[in-house]
């Protein structure tokens, strides 16, 4: 086991102190590959791609580069990508007929190509920070399985959770199943943390997104590997416009959660306190600011959060394709730079 010389993210999540897709370099990366999906689906570029940030920017922590849905792709979907358009798939999910015609994941054979770039990427970070590896969720998942793609109001997804909701009930287990199995099998090929990242969550009601989508992360984080290689292998769970619902997700089992750049970080650590680490959460956009003003809202979200640990600071949600890569290293500068007053 190779010592990591860098645990402050692993640290952070855990609570205790710590004191790009966009880049060039990934576009003539992804060039090389011909598109995204034979990016994702090679070994040696995946890892260079997951590389490429860490070579610009003094980051606590690599991810890896994959895609949320590569499980659906697995089960037989036909994941493709439109240029301008994002995810499509072949195939969808309508009825029960087609639920039951699902097979049964088996993670570190049918994508193995994630596996192996797991593996890969922890040998070539050699121990210099944590690995972080992810999923979709559930819902999230189930959402572009039914819709084919994209959606704008989810008409399918929520026809088929209204109408026939002991349907979807399935689709959502045997998704959790998949998710279980991915996630393990990132575990084992050598990801340090983990996160579900559920983008539509926040597109349900109340009691649809706790009947919906959290229970079936309560499921997966009851079904992780949560300790390896003699350390706990933290779990981060980020629902997209969730953060009326923190203190359910509370519940799931995480060590953290994700915000988005919607909740304020200072009433979310108030109303959690310190049941669990909280990530995030300045607004992607700003990083279209001048450096001064990017600076400065990184000091205002360092202060609203306060002093103490358990603070992973971090964009709300992806960062956009033509932001100016030295926006994003004025940010992370800040972070750096800023951070030392607050989490010592």
């Amino acid at each position: 086991m190779t010592e990591l010389k860098n645990d402050r993210f692993l640290r952070a999540l855990m609570r205790q102190p710590v004191a790009g897709r966009y880049l060039p370099e990934y576009r003539a990366t992804r060039a090389e590959a011909g598109d995204f999906l034979s990016l994702c689906k090679n070994t040696p570029l995946a890892c260079e791609v997951t590389m490429q940030p860490l070579r610009r920017y003094p980051l606590d922590a690599a991810i890896l580069f994959s895609d949320i849905l590569t499980i659906p792709d697995a089960l037989g979907l036909g994941l493709y990508f439109e240029t301008g358009e994002g995810p499509k798939f072949r195939n969808v999910i309508r009825s029960e007929a087609d639920v039951a015609a699902l097979p049964t994941l088996k993670a570190e054979v049918d994508l193995d190509y994630v596996m192996n770039a797991v593996s890969t990427i922890r040998r070539e970070l050699n121990g210099s920070v944590p690995l972080i590896g992810f999923s979709g969720s559930p819902w999230t998942l189930a959402t572009y399985m039914i819709e084919g793609g994209s959606s704008k109001d989810f008409r399918e997804a929520k026809k088929l959770m209204y109408g026939q909701p002991e349907v979807m009930h399935r689709l959502l287990d045997h998704l959790a199943n998949s998710v279980i199995d991915y996630l393990n099998g990132q575990i084992r090929a050598g990801a340090q943390a983990v996160q579900i990242f559920d983008t539509w969550g926040g597109v349900l009601i109340t009691w649809a997104y706790r009947e919906f989508s959290l229970a079936y992360m309560k499921k997966i984080a009851d079904g992780l590997i949560r300790e390896h290689e003699g350390r706990r292998v933290p779990l981060i769970i980020f629902t997209k416009n969730g953060g009326q619902w923190l203190e359910s997700m509370v519940d799931v089992g995480a060590d953290a959660l994700g915000l988005d750049w919607t909740t304020d970080i200072g009433t979310a650590r108030a109303r959690v306190g310190d049941q669990v680490a909280l990530q995030g959460n300045m607004d992607p956009a700003m990083l279209y600011a001048p450096p001064a003003r990017i600076r400065q809202e990184v000091a205002d979200i360092l202060s609203r959060f306060g002093n103490g640990s358990g603070h992973i600071f971090n964009l709300g949600h992806g960062i956009t394709p033509d932001v100016d890569p030295a926006h994003a290293g004025a940010f992370i500068e800040a972070v750096v730079e800023l951070s030392g007053e607050y989490h010592r």
